[in-house]
């Protein structure tokens, strides 16, 4: 029997879900095709409250993190830097050759709304990323706040990694000016890892029609993605069984209702935080927790890779510190499809466990 998940990524699938996966195979190039493509991308632009452009990509999220800083900048990009994965997005503009500076916040800090607007009012540069929920902290950074901070600069396009973050709690797209946001589905989306979504705004897409191709590469040209999207088509060929589970995702939240399953995340979210609080300490700044995952901290020095195995034994997965903070936190997912009973199973086993430990 294989353990439920309460790690960061992947999360528990329902079978539902699988069983969407498994239908037979159609031509991507048919009309049977586009209908489900064009059903998928019409509720994925519901839940991020979005009249613009949304794109499907069968890569990882990191794909489009790089897609990101090749299509939209062409001068200096910022990027805003609290924990592995915003680091990893500007390890990622260094390494495709694009003048950067990071703007770095101790880990287990989020980002302010203040620190971006004094970085861009440099007028230096024409890219801001941000991760919404960095998945190493536990943070969530103000979104909506540092989209209103960014929209006072015009000529500055706002790169959002919402890979733990979509779904489980609002982004407003169109509200806030956010010009990319991107995520896999492995996450807050329930579906099993290999594919990713996006926003694309217009502005972006224009800022793209003015990158050169050699910068833009191929696959991940967004002039060339929205092309096709237009006609509810992939420039090559999509992982078929994603679209079929989104299809049924969407019909699912659908069902659940948009706020009640934010409702829902933020809820399983406050239970977590509050058995957490006093048995180990939040590792995230307060106010600004998330609402998906809860990173811990280990003060009372407890054998982390043995309360891991001990939960695996028991048939639950549970995931230690990320990068930095390997050996020095562990965390607990609380995102996707999972329900508050699962979460107050999962904490009664962490009681018993931790007591034998």
């Amino acid at each position: 029997m294989k353990p439920k998940l309460f790690i960061p990524g992947p999360t528990h699938v329902d079978q539902e879900i699988l069983d969407a996966m498994a239908q037979y195979p159609i031509g991507h190039r048919t009309g049977e095709y586009r209908e489900l493509q064009e059903r998928v991308v019409s509720g994925i632009k519901e839940v991020l409250f979005t009249k613009q452009s949304v794109l499907v990509s069968t890569s990882s999220a990191t794909g489009l993190m790089e897609a990101g800083v090749r299509n939209l900048s062409q001068r200096r990009v910022a990027n805003f830097v609290c924990g592995a994965f915003s680091q990893r997005q500007a390890e990622i503009t260094r390494i495709c050759g694009l003048d950067q500076d990071s703007f770095e916040v101790a880990w287990g800090q989020a980002t302010t709304a203040r620190q971006v607007e004094q970085a861009l009012s440099t007028g230096n540069y024409d890219l801001a990323t941000l991760v919404f929920n960095e998945t190493s902290t536990g943070v969530m950074n103000p979104l909506a706040e540092i989209g209103e901070v960014v929209q006072k600069f015009p000529d500055v396009l706002l790169m959002v990694d919402a890979v733990s973050g979509m779904l489980g709690a609002p982004i407003k797209v169109d509200e806030w000016g956010l010009d990319m946001v991107l995520a896999s589905v492995q996450k807050a989306w329930g579906l099993p890892p290999g594919f990713a979504v996006m926003s694309l705004s217009d502005r972006a897409l224009e800022r793209s029609r003015s990158i050169p191709e050699s910068q833009k590469g191929f696959y991940f040209d967004f002039v060339r993605m929205h092309k096709s999207g237009e006609k509810s088509q992939t420039t090559a060929t999509p992982s078929i069984p994603h679209l079929y589970a989104l299809s049924a995702q969407l019909d699912r939240i659908q069902a659940e209702g948009l706020e009640n399953r934010f409702a829902r995340h933020a809820q399983m979210a406050g239970r977590v935080r509050e058995w957490g609080r006093e048995q180990f300490g939040l590792f995230a700044q307060p106010g600004y927790e998330s609402d998906t995952l809860t990173c811990f901290n280990n003060r009372f020095d407890l054998d982390l890779l043995a309360l891991a195995a001990r939960m695996r034994d028991r048939n639950y997965l549970i995931s230690g510190g990320y990068g930095n903070l390997k050996g020095k936190t562990f965390r607990l997912a609380h995102m996707g499809d999972l329900q508050m009973s699962d979460i107050d199973d999962v904490l009664s086993v962490l009681d018993e466990v931790i007591k034998g430990l």
